[in-house]
């Protein structure tokens, strides 16, 4: 039997679908083995968002040939739509396939000989544009990456994600239905939500045909499914129904990630988001005056050109007295073929990483503050199957992180703790389930 081994780079999407590759291998008669295991065939998952694209990229090709000498190596992702070419060009990379033609990578590859010029198939990324492939990641963790939505049509200036994924396309909601009744039957408990621009759900061929708020109200019906999780919205697109419905809902949990990027409208403007700074404090009162303790994360760029020492400054006092729970921070950094690349006012480097050092700070700061506020409360927690001296983790609906002593019968259950305190490296210590039992 043939071995296949996997690497992601990137987001939860590209999580979902390595996932869904995996299981092509499988159908196709290979097994699926750990990294290390010498496999027969390596695919690396790429991703073009964050930084060192190329560099990761050379570093898992040498890790790969170092178990497995002979071993086909094919790159797949992000990256790999975008600069087919420079990874070909990658010692030891035998196969390069675009965003068309990865779910197509088994066709591709029918022999394993290593040729002396590693093979490109990429097509224009316009060609993609229409065809929407499902994807979830199942078996490899306590909850599954489903993905509904692909591509995007905005035109943000510091993004490649169109030029990698195309425009923006669904899958239909009677088809997300269907798989989230599959997923639950295997016995995961939670189901994140993914997509490019998620919240922009429902266009097929072109044409706008359901809403996001459908597909919600839809999934919320489906029984064995006990948490639904949005991973991450636009602010422009969170409509207040969404709120309310998430507000009462069965299965979706008060859990929202809203990219803001700025707190500087001047900065918002040359970024061409979609709406100004004071969108985003709506949102969030409308969130926390519905759910008072629901968890909200942001994403944050520091470091886009032009952004002066003020308007910095002007991001952080609006994320400091924002009731939001933790940040994501990004380093702004130059992509080829985005117009914030030629943008004049370019910040240096130095600066950059101090900008980033300060929100990461604030982000600690809002992240302890939102977990102090939920100690004391009972809460229902879902245990992953993960292990660290003795200890076991999982998650709160609202997704505070709590630690308790490793027990092999909780990992997939939900079980109702009691949070008791705020460990030193920030976690949540729970108290003794023995004594929650009691209460039953």
């Amino acid at each position: 039997m043939k071995k296949v081994a996997f690497y992601t780079l990137g987001c939860k999407l590209n999580f979902s679908e390595t996932s869904t590759i995996g299981r092509l291998f499988t159908d196709a008669g290979y097994s699926v083995v750990e990294f290390t295991d010498k496999a027969d065939v390596y695919v690396i998952n790429t991703c073009s968002v964050t930084d060192h694209a190329d560099k990761k990229c050379r570093k898992v090709v040498k890790e790969a040939l170092k178990y497995s000498p002979n071993a086909y190596v094919t790159i797949v992702g992000c990256y790999a739509q975008l600069k087919p070419q420079e990874i070909a060009e990658i010692e030891g990379v035998d196969m390069v396939l675009g965003a068309a033609e990865k779910f197509r990578i088994v066709e591709f590859i029918t022999d394993l000989t290593k040729q002396p010029k590693a093979v490109v198939h990429q097509q224009d990324i316009e060609k993609v544009n229409h065809n929407f492939i499902a994807a979830y990641s199942i078996g490899d963790r306590t909850r599954t990456f489903l993905k509904v939505q692909d591509g995007c049509d905005y035109p943000c200036t510091y993004c490649t994600i169109p030029l990698a994924r195309g425009g923006s396309r669904s899958d239909t909601i009677e088809s997300v239905v269907q798989k989230a009744q599959q997923i639950a039957a295997s016995g995961v408990k939670e189901i994140v939500l993914t997509g490019v621009n998620l919240g922009d759900f429902g266009i097929r061929n072109g044409n706008r045909e359901d809403r996001f708020f459908d597909l919600v109200k839809a999934l919320d019906e489906v029984e064995g499914i006990e948490r639904i999780r949005i991973s991450s919205i636009e602010p422009n697109l969170l409509s207040n129904d969404i709120i309310e419905f998430v507000a009462s809902s069965k299965r979706f949990v008060p859990h929202f990630h809203i990219p803001l990027q700025s707190g500087s409208n001047k900065i918002l403007g040359l970024m061409k988001r979609r709406y100004q700074r004071e969108l985003y404090v709506d949102r969030v009162a409308k969130i926390k005056e519905l759910m008072p303790n629901c968890c909200i994360g942001v994403d944050v760029i520091v470091g886009f050109p032009g952004e002066t020492q003020q308007d910095f400054l002007d991001t952080y006092e609006f994320l400091n007295g924002l009731d939001v729970s933790y940040l994501h921070v990004f380093t702004y950094s130059e992509r080829e073929q985005t117009e914030a690349a030629v943008m004049k006012g370019k910040v240096t480097g130095s600066t950059r990483f101090e900008r980033n050092k300060m929100l990461h700070i604030l982000s600690d700061k809002k992240r302890r503050a939102f977990y102090e506020s939920q100690v004391g409360a009972s809460a229902q927690v879902l245990f992953e199957d993960d292990q660290k001296n003795g200890f076991m983790h999982g998650f709160t609906k609202n997704y505070v992180k709590v630690k308790a002593k490793y027990d092999p019968l909780m990992v997939n259950e939900l079980k109702e703790v009691k949070l008791v305190a705020l460990t030193a490296d920030g976690e949540v210590e729970v108290a003794e389930l023995e004594t929650v039992y009691a209460h039953h």
